[in-house]
């Protein structure tokens, strides 16, 4: 196919590029010495509800432009490729099938192709679905997939035409591969021997890419170009990170949010050996010294007092009981459809359930880490972070430097699920460097990262259904009640009182439904911030939406898997994977007693998931998990070895939170510490994750999350398969249930 260059700046008659963006990307190729190619983002566009927040954060310059230049694509003048990636590697493989995009089009082995992280620059690497420079939202692969793919393929267009002109001959009549382009007439020549020309030429109004099926490279299984360094051990994250004259920093703050610091006694803390300065923040007390364990002993021979502010008696069922009673409240209107009234009023049979899901912490393996050397008239920053812009300008606000003189060095990251959307953690090394003349690296300790961590909030859901003759759901009503993580990110909701986030996949849901009604009530937390969450609203909503399909299935004595789908009519891919998971999973044979199976379908992140869980019931608790299956149709892939893995990652990462997974506040203060009391599925709990990808045409959707939004439900809804005990608030461990 064609398609067109894309500029927000008036064309120059007859290239179809703005002057700005010739001279933008004539700089660029000097500078990085090579051929420099931006990927020019289409407009941005709506594509999340999590997007609203962002855009509209607060943060002092917000430079999110309508349009700008994304990731570039650089060929040296040594033939090799460089992508720089507005993309951080955090485990999801995204690099790596952001370089396959890049080698398909440009015509080079994957190889070949090397990444390099992008710096701070929303104006450059603005997200054009999440609308800020961040990855998150499973948005990465949507969003770069045609953008670096006509940075590749223009790239290969300049190199052919430069050895056309060399030749004398009609580009039309060279071909490009594995890095040489061939003539006409036998010639061949290396893209590093025309890198120069290539310069010099007009950049093409109208770039062609492969159509799928030309691909040599995507859709293919690929090795991950990180792989090889995190298997011997050269990666390096910000926790492995040493810089010139660095020392160690590590902090304790205080265990109830919003209290403060009101005397600390140090003499034994600096008695210790290897320790340089103390250091008291507003709520918080650091160490520097020699080494992480130095800081972590003298953090535990602080003698602090903390005033524990207004916080010190709320608990966890103050807050639940707070949002229990929201969920019962009218609330602002999300969404209506049809009559819901009167077709609640007027049906034979109704059916009504309520849902609760818990405070989440993200604990990623990686703990908060941040190394941060603060001077008169700089900042440098190395971290993992998946908002680098962001970063940058609250470092900026805080030592009152223009954003250009701080640097973000981003670096791999070792574990998000949305953890590091935050920066709570760098503004306070920042802090701490500000105080001393010496870079220093933050590292919390385990215990510190799980009890200040922004926790996805605790939700309650009311829904109840008309039902008709048949027991067949004509429609529902649905209120949902919960913080708001937009509010927390934009001060306030917008004039609707609606959370987007909140009530997604609700105000849309994949079933068809002649009346519906969607209410939202905010009812925030006192005890704890909040934030995203891997898998983000679509999760919680997703979640209450196949718990209560199934309930509604069972009630009138139908297959849950049938149920589900006659009423996808309008959904035909959906229907497609539930017959792929039908069969693999062998649905309809018989089980023996106390042994059931669970489904659950979603449309989420631009793709469809389809989950079966098999599990076993030993005795009236204990919980054997058989075997999963999955089948995801996330349009074209790039990778189906990554596609898999996320797969593969997510579920397990949401059997884990709904099976273990439940922040407990006593006196204010987060009780769970460290993994003993935060259990994750162990690796004899964790069956195998049998994957199955539908070849699609289709547009890529995002992965990352899409496992994740369907192990609670298809997990429910398996034991009450097998048990016949319906399960509606998580996790499964406050029941007493345990993993055998």
């Amino acid at each position: 196919m064609k398609t067109s260059s894309m500029s927000n700046s008036t064309p120059d008659a007859g290239n179809g590029l703005s002057t700005e963006r010739r001279r933008f990307l004539k700089r660029s190729s000097l500078l990085l010495g090579g051929l420099a190619i931006s990927t020019w983002l289409p407009p941005m566009t709506h594509n999340s509800f999590a997007s609203e927040a962002i855009s509209g954060a607060q943060l002092g310059d917000n430079s999110v432009q309508k349009g700008g230049y994304g990731a570039f694509v650089r060929v040296g003048t040594d033939g090799k490729v460089t992508l720089i990636s507005s993309k951080i590697e955090m485990g999801q493989g995204v690099q790596t099938g952001m370089a396959m995009m890049v080698a398909e089009e440009l015509e080079v082995p994957l190889k070949d192709v090397s990444v390099v992280e992008a710096p701070a620059n929303a104006a450059l690497y603005t997200d054009p679905l999440l609308q800020f420079q961040a990855t998150g939202g499973s948005t990465s692969t949507r969003a770069t997939w045609e953008p670096l793919r006509k940075a590749g393929a223009t790239a290969r267009m300049l190199l052919i035409q430069a050895a056309a002109n060399r030749w004398n001959v009609d580009a039309t009549l060279c071909t490009a591969k594995a890095g040489t382009i061939s003539g006409p007439e036998g010639q061949t020549v290396n893209y590093a021997d025309v890198v120069e020309d290539a310069i010099e030429l007009p950049i093409p109004t109208e770039v062609t890419l492969k159509s799928p099926e030309s691909f040599t490279l995507i859709g293919t299984p690929a090795q991950r170009l990180d792989t090889p360094a995190k298997v011997n051990g050269s990666a390096k994250f910000t926790i492995d990170l040493s810089v010139p004259n660095m020392l160690i920093a590590s902090t304790i703050t205080c265990p109830v949010l919003g209290g403060k610091v009101k005397q600390v006694d140090a003499s034994k803390a600096r008695a210790i050996k290897g320790v340089k300065d103390i250091i008291t923040l507003h709520n918080a007390v650091a160490v520097t010294a020699t080494n992480t364990w130095t800081c972590f002993k003298a953090i535990k021979a602080l003698d602090i007092e903390w005033d524990l502010g207004d916080n010190a008696s709320v608990n966890s069922e103050e807050e639940a009981n707070a949002v229990r009673e929201a969920s019962r409240q009218q609330g602002a209107v999300a969404k209506t459809a049809g009559d819901i009234d009167t077709a609640l009023k007027e049906a034979p049979h109704t059916f009504e359930a309520s849902y609760e899901q818990p405070f989440l912490s993200h604990s990623p393996l990686e703990p908060m880490t941040c190394v941060a050397h603060v001077r008169q008239d700089s900042c440098d920053l190395w971290v993992g972070t998946q908002v680098p812009d962001f970063a940058q300008k609250a470092a900026a606000r805080l030592t009152g430097l223009a954003p250009e003189n701080i640097a973000v060095h981003n670096q791999l990251i070792g574990g998000a699920f949305g953890r590091r959307l935050e920066y709570d953690f760098i503004i306070q090394a920042v802090q701490i460097a500000q105080h001393v003349n010496y870079p220093i690296k933050l590292t919390w300790s385990r215990e510190e990262d799980m009890t200040h961590d922004l926790y996805r909030p605790h939700y309650v859901d009311h829904i109840q259904a008309a039902l008709d003759d048949n027991l067949e759901p004509t429609g529902w009503r649905q209120h949902i009640a919960g913080a708001s993580v937009l509010a927390s990110y934009v001060g306030s909701l917008p004039d609707s009182g609606v959370d987007g986030d909140a009530v997604e996949v609700a105000i849309d849901p994949i079933y068809a439904l002649s009346d519906l009604e969607v209410q939202y009530n905010r009812q925030d937390a006192k005890s704890v911030n909040i934030s995203w969450w891997r898998g983000v609203g679509p999760l919680r909503s997703t979640f209450v939406q196949e718990s209560f399909i199934d309930e509604l299935a069972h009630h009138a004595n139908v297959d849950p898997l049938t149920f589900r789908y006659d009423r996808l009519k309008e959904h035909p891919r959906a229907q497609a994977l539930l017959k792929v998971v039908e069969e693999a999973s062998d649905w309809h044979s018989a089980l023996p007693e106390g042994h059931g199976r669970g489904v659950a379908i979603s449309h989420v992140f631009g793709g469809y998931v389809a989950t079966v869980i098999e599990l076993a019931m030993q005795g009236e608790l204990g919980v054997k998990i058989k075997r999963i299956i999955s089948a995801v149709d996330c349009g074209i892939v790039t990778n189906p070895t990554s596609v898999s893995a996320q797969i593969e990652g997510g579920t397990l990462f949401g059997i884990s939170a709904a099976f273990f997974n439940e922040i407990h506040i006593e006196n204010g203060a987060v009780q769970q510490k460290n993994y003993d009391t935060y259990r994750q599925l162990r690796i004899t709990d964790a069956p195998s994750v049998e994957v199955h990808i539908t070849k699609s045409a289709e547009q890529p959707g995002g992965v990352g999350e899409a496992g994740t939004s369907l192990a609670a439900p298809a997990l429910v809804n398996a034991l009450y398969a097998a048990s016949g005990k319906r399960i509606r608030r998580i996790p499964l461990n406050r029941h007493g249930y345990f993993t055998v």
